[in-house]
């Protein structure tokens, strides 16, 4: 009786979520009928006594559907009373659809229960839909169920419900209604440059949605923002609409309930999991298991539009294409900068997708145009309303940086370092409303999280390009970062700093200028060297970066960074990086002559050579190759002599990608024109002429 018309119904609507609706499969005639019995008698005691919990939104909608649940529960009573062998087989079928049709009604109310105010108002014709598709599913559903040997008073109550589900009529809710249109109201003020009143705001807000205290107004924002997450673009309202609604409720945030910390403690900073369903572990644990490789990176969900990237990985391309609109221009999983921004559709991997969700009955939408461009895929973007919402917030916020207590700022700090997270036109704002000097004050602060959100906050808007003139712009911005990478008041805040030196280092100027600033690769080494993983990782993409100018050569050689990078070539988290930055220094004669100097340099690289990844044996034996090319007969030699090094050129010839096969052919003729070139390659002779194996070696 679930019939395709109304699943199809369920799809487009989107929520609740299409996971729950999934029928009993396997179970035997008494299993399905006290599993009906279990959820229809939770549902109507959910709604009486003590339980009772009604809806803020959707009461009548609810109620009359508890109501009709409740003759349900009657008549599974008086099947359990009377005994299966008394009815016709296709009572058993009957049941089946009875137990599917009980558990979506507990799926529509659970989700009327879990979800926000905002998002209620938004979707009450949609939700308004969904139960008058269950009154009627109810009247079909009973007009075939066999009745016989039952009661006559559980019949009466049966004919009367079904009388009542075939004449329900589809129901909105006047008020609710009347609700929508003026939050789109308000939406519309932003729209056309003009800013809501105070007053308007808490009679809506507080006074009719009963939103009256930040961590209300919290649940609001992150709701939304998990309905944009986790619909990809299929959602209606669509994403930027939704963004207009995030952006007044925070707006609405600030200007109500002015600098309120509701967690207490200004460290907690934390944002909830993203939820993915309103759905229990008992019935998520009858779901079918995806399998890893289906699964994007980012979102972790089963990938609809397979792409592939510069770096080779592949993504979902809602997931990418966000990634690279908020403004990032590396590979996620991998960390590598991004060649192009280009994305291929993966055939093959969306076909298998497709077949194994067939073979697993699971529905599976590929895009009607695979060739889109990931233009057309971005519908988070801000309309006007979210964007002058976010200047109100930002205006707001940089004036408690500025004038509130200390903490205020401390909060506003936090709030702002939220803001800047998603988004470029947040960003945007924020800089425009004057907040990177202000929150450079921070950046010395004794308090520990002012400290730690502040650099967090000058991180993520450095994001942004045009952001990362201002704040190299702001006098004294730049020392007060390296401030914090070297006495930060906690670990998260010295290599959030780090990351923000790694993100301004994109720019080329600012490379020299980085590098020349007091303490600053010193402190990047002292993390390369101490820091947790995580620290490990951005102090040497930090320190890498600072390597592609030729002018640092002298700076790295002096702060001590080239004994931390050889030390780094022993931890797995960083030594492609490493071995990326030594290869980097040893093209200048200064940098080579330096590393060829560290005892365990050679050794380091050789090592990595052997139990690297192919793009850190890669960086390896470019850095090799370089010492020989600038560092003289003394580098030269400790390269030729390391141990077990020829062997390892071998399989690089063979195996390693392209270009390090051609770095390892040129290194292998360096061993040709040493001296003891035939000692160290035994009988494997590269030369052009005399060639004892069948090695081609490229000229270069």
């Amino acid at each position: 009786m679930a019939s395709a018309a109304i699943f199809s119904s369920l799809r487009r609507r989107r929520s609740p979520s299409l996971e729950a609706f999934v029928a009993p499969v396997d179970l035997s005639y008494a299993a399905v009928l006290e599993a009906s019995r279990a959820i229809s008698n939770e549902l109507a005691s959910s709604f009486s006594g003590k339980n009772k919990t009604a809806p803020f939104f959707q009461g009548k909608n609810s109620r009359s559907l508890i109501r009709k649940i409740q003759v349900v529960s009657v008549l599974l009573d008086g099947f359990r009373d009377v005994g299966f062998s008394k009815f016709a087989p296709s009572l058993f079928l009957c049941l089946k659809e009875l137990y599917l049709l009980l558990y979506r009604s507990k799926i529509l109310i659970d989700y009327i229960k879990g979800s926000s105010k905002l998002w209620l108002l938004l979707q009450s014709q949609s939700i308004s839909g969904h139960f008058h598709d269950m009154n009627q599913e109810i009247s079909t559903l009973l007009d075939v169920f066999p009745l016989l040997n039952l009661s006559e008073d559980v019949k009466e109550q049966v004919e009367l419900l079904q009388k009542q589900s075939r004449n329900s009529k589809f129901y909105i809710d006047g008020h609710e209604d009347s609700l929508r249109l003026k939050l789109y109201y308000f939406l519309n003020e932003f729209e056309n440059g003009r800013i809501p009143e105070r007053n308007e705001l808490y009679a809506f807000f507080v006074e009719k949605l009963g939103i009256c205290n930040v961590k209300s107004c919290r649940v609001e924002i992150e709701f939304l923002e998990e309905q944009i997450v986790n619909h990809d673009g299929d959602i209606e309202p669509t994403a930027s609409v939704l963004n207009g609604f995030v952006a007044l409720i925070r707006y609405t945030r600030f200007l109500l309930f002015s600098f309120e910390d509701e967690e207490g403690e200004l460290g907690k900073w934390k944002r909830k999991a993203t939820k993915k369903g309103l759905i229990t572990k008992e019935i998520a644990d009858t779901f079918v298991t995806i399998p890893k490789d289906f699964c994007c990176p980012i979102s972790l969900d089963l990938m609809h539009d397979p792409v592939i990237i510069s770096t080779g990985q592949t993504y979902d391309r809602a997931s990418i294409t966000r990634w690279m609109e908020e403004g990032h221009s590396n590979c996620p999983k991998t960390g590598q900068m991004l060649v192009h921004t280009k994305l291929v559709p993966n055939r093959a991997l969306r076909n298998l997708i497709l077949q194994w969700c067939t073979a697993n009955s699971i529905p599976y939408d590929p895009p009607e145009n695979p060739h889109h461009s990931s233009e057309s895929a971005v519908s988070a973007l801000l309309s006007k309303a979210a964007i002058e919402a976010t200047k109100a917030t930002s205006a707001l916020l940089v004036e408690q940086l500025a004038n509130g207590t200390p903490r205020a700022k401390t909060v506003a700090a936090r709030e702002i370092r939220w803001l800047a997270k998603s988004g470029k036109q947040n960003r945007a704002c924020i800089a425009e409303a004057g907040a990177i000097p202000l929150l450079k004050n921070l950046l010395s602060s004794s308090h520990t999280f002012a400290q730690e959100n502040s650099v967090t906050a000058m991180l993520n808007l450095s994001i942004y390009d045009k952001n990362k003139i201002r704040i190299m712009d702001v006098e004294g911005c730049l020392g007060a970062i390296v401030g914090v990478l070297r006495n930060g008041h906690t670990t998260e805040g010295k290599e959030n700093a780090a990351a923000t030196l790694f993100s301004l280092s994109a720019v080329h100027d600012y490379k020299r200028r980085i590098a020349q600033e007091n303490g600053a690769i010193e402190a990047l080494a002292a993390l390369l060297r101490e820091g947790t993983p995580r620290g490990k990782k951005d102090a040497v993409t930090a320190l890498f970066n600072l390597s592609t100018h030729v002018e640092n050569c002298a700076r790295m050689i002096d702060s001590g960074a080239i004994q931390a990078l050889i030390g780094a070539l022993g931890c797995e988290v960083v030594f492609e990086e490493a071995a990326g930055a030594l290869a980097l220094i040893a093209r200048q004669p200064i940098g080579a002559e330096a590393v060829g100097k560290e005892e365990m340099a050679v050794a380091g690289l050789t090592e990595v050579m052997r139990c690297g990844t192919p793009r850190a044996k890669e960086n390896a034996v470019v850095a090799l190759l370089e010492l020989c090319r600038s560092g003289g007969a003394a580098a030269t030699e400790k390269v030729v002599k390391a141990p077990a090094l020829a062997n390892l050129l071998h399989g690089l010839l063979f195996t390693g990608t392209k270009r390090a096969r051609r770095k390892a052919a040129s290194l292998a003729r360096v061993f040709q024109r040493c001296e003891h070139a035939s000692f160290h390659f035994g009988g494997l002779d590269v030369g052009p002429r005399d060639m004892n194996f069948p090695i081609s070696v490229p000229v270069l």
